[in-house]
């Protein structure tokens, strides 16, 4: 094992060791939800329909129409979720664009003291907040990242979110139709294939956080196998009431 001697191979070592993984992405959340919602609304609405004794035909349509009408509202409900939450954003910059074109020595005092608040030193945090309200688009991002907790340069796309989830729900809830569109006359297919996919997924996810991947594939695959065989039992009971 090799030992670190000098000063600039310790910086290079932890410049290169000391890296992170977006966690600000505008496309993992929506992807990930949207396979995973994919999945498991489909499997689950092919297995109610399947309780209630539907024929094959009946089986199929509905699991094509579920992935048609599931990956359309995900679209849309991700698109204007994430467009109002950019709006908002980018409302509250206005406002704190304004303030510093109107006030900019209170802005800059405020951000003085706001070092202050962290344990800076009060001459050195007015001498730091002077040199960094110099430039005002920069005043503008230190403002807001100190103040809003946001990246101006960071925001999430609408369209990055909306594409994401309508692919990663389609491609879902794709799964448990594909068996019977490759000839299957049985469900236990396409409850297997989806299940393997619940738990592939998972493992997947794990890749990004700090879970191990087989208890992140074991979670997604219990959620979704207690999902669908609740709606087969309840389409049964109504298969049998009706």
């Amino acid at each position: 094992m090799s030992i670190i001697e000098t000063g600039a191979t310790l910086h290079e070592a932890h410049r290169d060791n000391h890296t992170h993984r977006d966690v600000n992405g505008g496309w993992l959340r929506p992807a990930v939800f949207g396979a995973m919602d994919g999945l498991v609304s489909n499997l689950a609405l092919m297995t109610g329909v399947a309780g209630g004794a539907a024929s094959q035909q009946t089986i199929v349509i509905t699991g094509l129409a579920g992935l048609a009408a599931g990956a359309f509202s995900m679209t849309a409900g991700e698109y204007t979720s994430v467009a109002s939450q950019r709006e908002l954003v980018e409302a509250e910059l206005d406002v704190e664009r304004r303030e510093l074109r109107k006030h900019p020595v209170d802005e800059m005092e405020e951000l003085a003291a706001l070092y202050v608040a962290r344990g800076v030193e009060p001459a050195l945090a007015r001498e730091v907040a002077m040199q960094l309200s110099r430039d005002p688009e920069q005043a503008l991002e230190i403002h807001a990242r100190e103040e809003l907790g946001i990246d101006p340069d960071d925001l999430p796309s609408p369209t990055v979110a909306a594409v994401s989830s309508f692919g990663s729900f389609a491609l879902g809830a794709l799964l448990p139709v594909l068996p019977y569109l490759l000839g299957a006359a049985a469900l236990w297919p396409a409850v297997l294939l989806a299940l393997a996919g619940l738990f592939a997924c998972g493992a997947l996810v794990s890749r990004v956080t700090a879970r191990g991947w087989w208890y992140s594939g074991l979670r997604q695959l219990v959620l979704g196998g207690t999902a669908a065989a609740l709606t087969f039992g309840l389409g049964s009971l109504l298969g049998a009431a009706v």
